[in-house]
Parts: C-alpha cells; sequence; structure tokens
C-alpha cells in the first residue's frame, strides 16, 4: 500500500473515532458542554490537558525550532514546561476551590464587576484566536503534504472536523477525544523517534541517544558523539555552534518569562482542572499531565537533533560537496510541491546546498522538520501515515480547547453573567455553540493568514496571556488588597502594551524586527513578561488611588486560599 493511500486509511480512522466519541459523549446540558460534568478521573483528564496543552507548536514545530536553532531553542522548552508547573502549584488548587466554569467568571467575582469580567472575557478571546491561528496553520501544513491538497484546503478540512465535535460535544466530548488524540499524538511522535536513535546511535530511547555516539555504516561506533557532529557541521557550514546560544540573556530571560507565565494565564488550561470532582483530584490531575508531557518533551530535543544531522547530510551529501537536485531524495521532491522547500541554483551547478552564507541555496520552513523526519530516515510508509495523524491530532486537540474558551467567554461570561442574566439553560448552549462556530470560522482566516511559523505564533500567545490574565488571577488569589480597579488598569495596561509592541514588530514595520531596534532588546516572542511586569505596577500603583476591597471579598479569597474542599462548578 503506497504512503498516500495509508495516510488517508490511518487519518480516517483517527478521525472517525473523533467523531464517534464526540456523537456517544454529546452535551446534554452547560454544565456537561463547559467541564465535563465535572466527574472526568484524573489520569483521562491529565491525558486530556497533555493534548490540550501539547499543541501543533509542541508536535509540529517545537523540535523544527531546536533542529535549526539549537541551544537557543531551548527557552521554549524550559519556558513551556517551567510554566506548567508553575501552573500546578499556584492556580489548580486554588481556582478548583473557587469552582466556576471559566478564568473570566474567577475573575468577575473575585473583582466584583461586570466591567472586570468583560476586560477578562476580551483578553480571553484575544489569547485564544492568537493561539488558534498556528493551530490552524499546523493543520493546512500537515494535509498540504500528506493528504496532498493545498495548504488552504487543508485548514478548511481541519475547520470542519473541529467544529463539529467540539460544537456537539462541548467540554464532555473534547475531553474524551483529546484523551484519544493524546494516544495517537505520542505514539506518532515517539515511534520514529525510537528508529532513529536505535539507527543512529543504537539506543532504544532517544533521550540516551541524545548524548550518544554515532555509528559508523558498519554499525559499529564512529567515536564521534551526536552533538560534537552537529557542532562541526554547524560551523563548517556558517551557522552558529548548535550547543551554544546566540542570544542575549535578557532575551532568553524574558522569552522564558514569558511562556512560563503564559502558561499559568491561559484559559483553556486552566479549565480542564474544572471538569474533575475535587481538588485532590486536580492536584492528581495536574501530575498525570506532567508526567504525560515529559514523555515528549524529554524526545524532542534527540528528535531535533537526529532530524537535524539526516536533513543536512541528504541535501549536502556526506561530503559536504552537495547533491545533484536530479538526485534529490524524495522526501525533498514530495516537500517542494507544498511549497515548504524551495531551491535555487544560484551558481547553475544543478547541486542543492545548504548553508548560512551566500552558499546557501534552500529554503526550508521549520514546520516541516518533524512532519519529514520519517521519510528523511526511509521509515516504513505506516510510520509516515502515524506521523500525519499525529500531527493533526495535535493541532485538532488545542483547537478544541480554544473554541470552547471562545464559545464560553461568549455565552457564559458575555451573555449569562452580563447581558442577559435571564437567558435559559437550552438557550445558553444555543449561544455556545453559535459560538464555536464563529470562532471557528475567525481562526481559519488565522490559519490561512498566519502572522508566522506555528511556535512563534504561539509563543506571542503565551505573552498575551501573561500580561493579561495571569496578574489579574495570581493577585485575585494571594492578594487580598487587590482591588477592581486595579486590576481591570492592569489587564488594560499589560495587555495594550504587549500587543502595540507585537504589532509594531511583527505587522507595522516587520524589517525593524532585529535586536538593535527592541526594547531593552527583548523580543515580540519575550515582550510579555514585560507587559506582565507593567500590569502588576499599573494595578498596585491605581489599586492604592482608590477605595479598598469589600470584606465579604476578603473574607472569600481567604477561603480560597486554604482548598481544603472544592466548590462545584456551578453557573449562579
Amino acid at each position: 500500500m503506497d504512503v498516500q493511500t495509508l495516510t488517508y486509511l490511518v487519518v480516517g480512522v483517527t478521525f472517525a473515532v473523533y467523531i464517534g466519541i464526540a456523537i456517544k459523549t454529546r452535551a446534554g446540558s452547560t454544565k456537561e458542554f463547559y467541564v465535563a460534568g465535572g466527574g472526568v478521573p484524573p489520569i483521562l483528564n491529565g491525558m486530556a490537558t497533555a493534548a490540550d496543552w501539547m499543541s501543533a507548536a509542541s508536535f509540529i514545530s517545537l523540535a523544527g525550532i531546536v533542529s535549526f536553532v539549537g541551544y537557543d531553542g531551548s527557552v521554549y522548552i524550559m519556558g513551556w514546561t517551567g510554566g506548567y508547573v508553575l501552573l500546578a502549584l499556584l492556580m489548580v488548587p486554588y481556582l478548583r476551590k473557587f469552582g466556576k466554569f471559566t478564568v473570566p467568571d474567577f475573575i468577575g467575582d473575585r473583582y466584583y464587576s461586570q466591567s472586570a469580567r468583560t476586560v477578562a472575557v476580551i483578553c480571553a478571546i484575544f489569547i485564544s484566536f492568537t493561539y488558534i491561528a498556528g493551530q490552524m496553520r499546523g493543520v493546512g501544513v500537515v494535509f498540504s503534504r500528506f493528504l496532498e491538497v493545498e495548504v488552504d484546503t487543508g485548514v478548511y478540512i481541519g475547520m470542519c472536523v473541529v467544529f463539529f465535535y467540539a460544537v456537539l460535544g462541548g467540554m464532555k466530548g473534547i475531553t474524551y477525544t483529546q484523551v484519544a488524540q493524546y494516544c495517537v499524538m505520542i505514539f506518532a511522535f515517539m515511534v520514529p523517534a525510537v528508529f532513529l536513535s536505535i539507527m543512529m546511535t543504537g539506543h532504544i530511547f532517544p533521550q540516551l541517544g541524545f548524548g550518544a555516539e554515532l555509528l559508523d555504516a558498519t554499525g559499529n561506533s564512529s567515536s564521534i558523539y551526536l552533538l560534537d557532529k552537529l557542532d562541526g557541521l554547524s560551523t563548517e557550514l556558517g551557522f552558529a555552534q548548535y550547543t551554544e546560544g546566540s542570544k542575549d540573556m535578557i532575551d532568553v530571560l524574558f522569552i522564558t518569562g514569558a511562556l512560563m507565565f503564559g502558561t499559568a494565564g491561559l484559559p483553556h488550561v486552566i479549565v480542564r482542572f474544572f471538569t474533575v470532582p475535587r481538588v485532590r483530584d486536580a492536584r492528581s490531575s495536574a501530575g498525570w499531565t506532567l508526567l504525560f508531557i515529559a514523555i515528549m518533551y524529554t524526545t524532542i530535543p534527540a528528535l531535533a537533533s537526529f532530524s537535524r544531522v539526516n536533513m543536512i547530510q541528504s541535501i549536502n551529501g556526506p561530503e559536504s560537496q552537495g547533491v545533484p537536485h536530479a538526485e534529490a531524495p524524495l522526501w525533498i521532491e514530495n516537500w517542494e510541491k507544498t511549497g515548504l522547500i524551495k531551491w535555487d541554483d544560484k551558481n547553475s551547478d544543478g547541486k542543492m546546498f545548504y548553508s548560512n552564507d551566500e552558499r546557501n541555496e534552500m529554503n526550508v520552513d521549520r514546520d516541516i522538520i518533524v512532519l519529514a523526519t520519517p521519510e528523511m530516515a526511509n521509515l516504513p510508509a505506516w510510520v509516515i501515515a502515524l506521523m500525519a495523524a499525529g500531527g493533526l491530532a495535535a493541532a485538532l486537540s488545542t483547537s478544541a480547547g480554544l473554541l470552547l474558551v471562545i464559545s464560553t467567554s461568549v455565552s457564559h461570561d458575555l451573555l449569562k453573567k452580563n447581558l442577559m442574566p435571564n437567558i435559559s439553560d437550552n438557550k445558553e448552549l444555543m449561544y455556545a455553540r453559535m459560538a464555536s462556530g464563529a470562532g471557528i470560522i475567525m481562526a481559519g482566516y488565522f490559519g490561512i493568514n498566519p502572522p508566522g511559523f506555528v511556535a512563534a505564533v504561539v509563543a506571542i500567545a503565551f505573552g498575551l496571556a501573561a500580561s493579561s490574565l495571569f496578574p489579574a488571577i495570581t493577585m485575585g488569589i494571594f492578594s487580598t488588597k487587590m482591588n477592581k480597579e486595579g486590576a481591570i488598569a492592569g489587564m488594560l495596561a499589560g495587555l495594550s502594551f504587549t500587543t502595540i509592541y507585537i504589532i509594531y514588530f511583527k505587522f507595522v514595520n516587520s524589517a525593524a524586527n532585529v535586536s538593535e531596534n527592541w526594547l531593552f532588546g527583548i523580543s515580540p516572542e519575550g515582550i510579555g513578561m514585560l507587559g506582565m511586569l507593567v500590569n502588576f505596577a499599573v494595578a498596585i500603583i491605581v489599586c492604592k488611588m482608590t477605595s479598598p476591597t469589600p470584606q465579604a471579598v476578603v473574607d472569600m479569597v481567604e477561603s480560597i486560599r486554604f482548598p481544603k474542599g472544592a466548590g462545584e462548578a456551578q453557573d449562579h
């Protein structure tokens, strides 16, 4: 069976499973639509949360970044994993104790203000739309190669699938679909990593192969370590050493911080911990999630390094003399059809060459590295098909979670809690599904017209979360003095500052997007941490200049600081 037919089969089967789960677990009430009825077992919620959080940025793009930039890519690994620890320790038990459906729900009640709730809704929608743009871009990349359709067509197909199971099943359907998607995703990621580790180093575990010696053509040790090989290739081709960073430390600090604090402020991840019965289950769920995330994240550096060696050698040849384009490996030919690899024969010698200087003739999109890895290594067709299914599972699982945030923000926080307080349960559910439909249309647009490669777009979304929601949530839990005026002013200041900075360097004057022009040397991917500091500063100043927090709210904050019991997720 050829690769394309096998891919259609594997992807078709996984889609049928997702849709079947959505039908079987269809939400029949707002509680099931928003928090899956609050009865998901911790281990299953851990798998669903891992799938929700490990988006296309983790599965498709993160290894691509590490593969291309080496050590500098570690800021994404440190930021995202560290942020989840922060979320589990600082947020999960307290928000679960509070017992509401959404982050805007918490902010609206904690800051005793409909205005605060509305600002939080705006922040949540803004973050979600930015994040989902990266996911739909990932869907388009997968479909464009493996189903041999245009990237835009791939986005449309992904929109239809997500729309069906997110709108029909709500959180209940999404949760159990994400459990299946995690299984597909992690199996698809680990299989080629294990294959490559065995083929290149003789180690079954990629984490060990990452620090091991490479094998020669006879299968014996070459006495050359994988990372030494990459350092040599990198300097030979004009790149910085693979194991040394080139970013300024200030930018490394701020990107890592933006990703960490952004993770702890992501509404679509936080809401997952309302789906378990008790605070104890929320803590257990967070532990399981960390374990499930660690399986992939400890493998990413190894897979990125294996792929980097294979990519360079298949383009430049074993002796780095270039390979005739007419004899190019099949994976290059396949990806050239998508436009994500381009060859420009500058010296008219008919040979391809990849480097970081005037010799370079290859433009390789970072987002293809993981997806192209099985083809680079000539792995079996079923592994290639599995990789396609895994990439789609990663993008679709997070897209569904983000759509739910958008729909609940509109139907529950904006309509039920603000504009239409007397709306019936059925009407609220209808508006939630309508909001999901509108959200998927907008997501499709941004997937077709993305502002950058997948991980960069997602990093911006994390920066927006860090600068807007994280300070309001943190001060809402740990400070009895923070009042509504301070929280609202802080959220607006942090979000506005971060958004203006990103828009200027990414869209208005992208030519100026170089380190010499950045404020304090901080890139758009890291500016969210500075926006967070602006948020804290403005909130504290305004709080000191305005009326104190009511005693009833102070008592409520004190009660959620000691999560001995669990408030059941509720809408009243």
